[in-house]
């Protein structure tokens, strides 16, 4: 079992910590009792999504000796109006930089298809949830 633990500061802002030990800021809009000093809670959300997914991605081209550069994961979202605004659409899109990508496009759609549909628990989560998860990449070859 997982021990979390989150502290109110001040207002709405509150620290979370979890096994890790490390404190992670949230807070809110000054408008809503924040001092709009940190990341906001659904978005903490989404940023672990592209971490769970992203850690599963690199380790897979890894031991697939992919080589590349970088990889950054883009996410764009769609939430209810009414409360509670939950997410109703999340569409992540990989983009991968490097040289001479497209020699190794299967392996690259393997380990997105594999993150995605086996090892990211937080993938798991959202389509449990009945939540639209789509997702793309781009490669973008550097010279």
């Amino acid at each position: 079992m997982s021990q979390i633990i989150v502290k109110n500061v001040d207002g709405i802002t509150f620290v979370g910590r979890g096994e890790s030990k490390h404190w992670v800021v949230m807070d809110g809009p000054e408008t809503f009792g924040g001092s709009d000093a940190a990341t906001r809670p659904m978005e903490l959300f989404l940023i672990s999504l592209a971490g769970c997914t992203g850690a599963d991605v690199a380790s897979l081209l890894k031991k697939m000796r992919v080589n590349y550069q970088k990889m950054e994961i883009h996410i764009d979202s769609e939430r209810a109006v009414e409360h509670p605004k939950v997410y109703t659409k999340i569409d992540l899109v990989y983009k991968i930089s490097g040289q001479n990508l497209e020699a190794e496009k299967d392996k690259i759609e393997k380990s997105i298809d594999l993150s995605q549909n086996k090892y990211c628990s937080i993938s798991a989560m959202i389509r449990a949830a009945n939540i639209p998860l789509n997702y793309t990449y781009e490669l973008i070859n550097k010279e």
